[in-house]
């Protein structure tokens, strides 16, 4: 059997950054992936949005901590993730959509994050040819931006190996021993492992891996489809988000990457559960007829292609960061509801602090993400 200070469960968009990040500590490191390869579960399907301007503290922290890492990672290892800082532009065509963004402006500065409404006339000039019938404005935050998830993972898979973290792929935890309220061994389909710390970092697969210990981890996948262009002369900078609803999706979103090409979302409505990967013939005309309606200039783009990936979804819409009470040594990082991209950078970071240092100012984090918390408190821009 193998020892190891820590196991990570999943080589995605959380447990890369984080085994990174807890290497720096001179402690042994092993992840475990069941995949061939770091992110090939749902960071690949990411769209590339960091964004700190969200409603829940505690994921405006995190992702505050991950703009600045990201913003900064070819300065300090060498490694360009084509970093933009376009911001994001939530638009309002109705006096609903504004009084919300109005209403949740005053929440995001509270915590003082740089964001402001803008008028109809800053939104034209932001977008240029954004249709201007009954536009009323937006909320504009300028420091968010986006990045390549590909680019990005494979960062810090990179500098992960280079600081002697340990990858094992195509290998799937099928069991845990346990003895009292420790887990003593993981095991997998090759090998047995220990280690004073486990960590869920398994996304979509959380619940099943719970249930290998008899605990409810109430993550629930649902599937979300993208598409992305061919590249063209870049034209616009901002994220743009348009949150009313329509027959068949809630709301949509798309930006002009570093390489020109626009990506794109929609979220459905009602949603679609499951771990469904095969897009779909009904997602391409849909976005888009929401997509031209709002911005004709991009009516001559041509798509290059469509996938599907899973939004590991909790009740609540906000990620689960907690120990669990079973097991004092079983970490579960998990749920990041389709913004794990975004959000394991800054968590990374920060859990790393808070494992090996014990930095009680990320207490908080704790207490709000915890397993054991009611769901009832729904985040406003999931």
């Amino acid at each position: 059997m193998q020892n190891y200070d820590i196991i990570i469960i999943g080589a995605g968009s959380i447990g890369v950054p984080l085994s990174f990040y807890l290497s720096q500590y001179a402690i042994s490191v092993l992840v475990l992936e069941k995949m061939p390869s770091v992110g090939r579960g749902q960071n690949r399907s990411a769209i590339g949005g960091i964004r700190a301007t969200h409603s829940d503290p505690a994921k405006i922290k995190i992702c505050r901590k991950s703009i600045e890492i990201v913003s900064h990672m070819e300065d300090l290892y060498g490694y360009n993730v084509d970093w933009i800082a376009g911001g994001y532009l939530f638009v309002a065509y109705d006096y609903q959509t504004e009084e919300r963004l109005r209403t949740l402006l005053e929440l995001q500065k509270h915590f003082d994050l740089n964001i402001s409404w803008i008028s109809s006339e800053e939104v034209a000039e932001l977008v240029p040819g954004i249709n201007p019938n009954k536009l009323l404005g937006g909320t504009y935050s300028p420091e968010d931006g986006s990045a390549s998830p590909l680019k990005l993972i494979d960062a810090f898979y990179m500098l992960a190996c280079q600081t002697g973290v340990k990858f094992h792929f195509n290998e799937e935890v099928v069991s845990f021993e346990t003895h009292h309220d420790q887990i003593w061994t993981v095991n997998t389909n090759r090998k047995r492992y220990s280690a004073a710390l486990i960590i869920d970092a398994a996304g979509a697969s959380s619940r099943d891996l719970g249930k290998l210990i008899n605990i409810d981890v109430p993550v629930y996948p649902e599937s979300h489809e993208g598409g992305i262009t061919e590249p063209v002369q870049r034209f616009f900078e901002p994220m743009i988000v348009d949150t009313r609803p329509a027959a068949g999706s809630a709301n949509y979103y798309f930006y002009q990457n570093a390489e020109g090409q626009v990506v794109f979302c929609l979220t459905p409505e009602p949603s679609i559960p499951g771990t469904d990967c095969d897009n779909t013939s009904i997602f391409l005309p849909q976005v888009t007829k929401r997509m031209v309606e709002l911005y004709p200039r991009l009516r001559n783009l041509r798509v290059r292609r469509t996938w599907r990936g899973l939004y590991p979804m909790t009740p609540d819409g906000l990620p689960i960061i907690s120990y669990t009470r079973e097991f004092s040594n079983y970490l579960i990082v998990s749920g990041m509801c389709g913004q794990g991209f975004m959000i394991g950078p800054g968590l990374g970071k920060i859990l790393s602090e808070l494992i090996v240092d014990n930095v009680r100012e990320h207490d908080e984090i704790l207490r709000q993400l915890n397993l054991y918390r009611r769901f009832t408190i729904k985040e406003i821009l999931k």
